[in-house]
């Protein structure tokens, strides 16, 4: 798939995209179905990544937005972008297994960071990863976000973000400077 010929149609997610998006998010992360793609967590994570009730609360947020990617009339991404003053917060990134690897991930990244720098005005994106998720850091990495060392621990016990498989996770904080652009 080359994304760059195909029309994809960026908007805002609403409560009618819900169920829709959580099937997206748990297809790409747990799971027989995200071993399709290379962003699986299914082998330190079991369980759900998100439910209905944590989409909704990121739609409905103030000062946020889930990004809603929709190609051919069906939704194959998704990613939360949040205001938090100086800077903007990415999350919720989820592109399906089904077409991960043909440059639509990317594609979206530039986008919300398009809307970060264009609506807000700020001049960093931030996001926490999984630090044992060497290949996606890495994959951040060449699209310009700088490992900080800042960690944060695990939710252990919190079932909504899933059930380790092993005891060293924690989240590590990248960051990305954003050329704002003259008014």
């Amino acid at each position: 798939m080359d994304t760059a010929a195909t029309d994809l149609v960026f908007r805002t997610a609403t409560d009618a995209d819900v169920d829709e998006l959580v099937a997206l998010i748990e297809s790409a992360y747990r799971g027989d179905s995200s071993r399709a793609g290379w962003t699986t967590e299914a082998d330190i994570l079991e369980g759900q990544r998100t439910d209905p009730d944590g989409v909704r609360a990121v739609i409905k947020a103030a000062d946020s937005r889930l990004i809603t990617v929709e190609q051919d009339g069906r939704v194959v991404a998704c990613c939360q972008l949040a205001h938090r003053g100086d800077h903007a917060y990415f999350g919720m990134f989820a592109v399906s297994p089904t077409v991960q690897g043909a440059g639509l991930g990317r594609t979206v990244m530039a986008e919300a960071e398009r809307q970060a720098r264009e609506d807000w005005g700020v001049g960093e994106m931030r996001m926490t990863v999984i630090s044992v998720r060497e290949d996606l850091i890495a994959w951040y990495e060449r699209r310009g976000y700088r490992r900080t060392g800042r960690m944060t621990p695990f939710p252990y016990g919190d079932e909504r973000f899933g059930i380790p498989r092993r005891d060293d996770l924690q989240f590590e904080l990248l960051v990305k400077p954003l050329a704002v652009q003259p008014a």
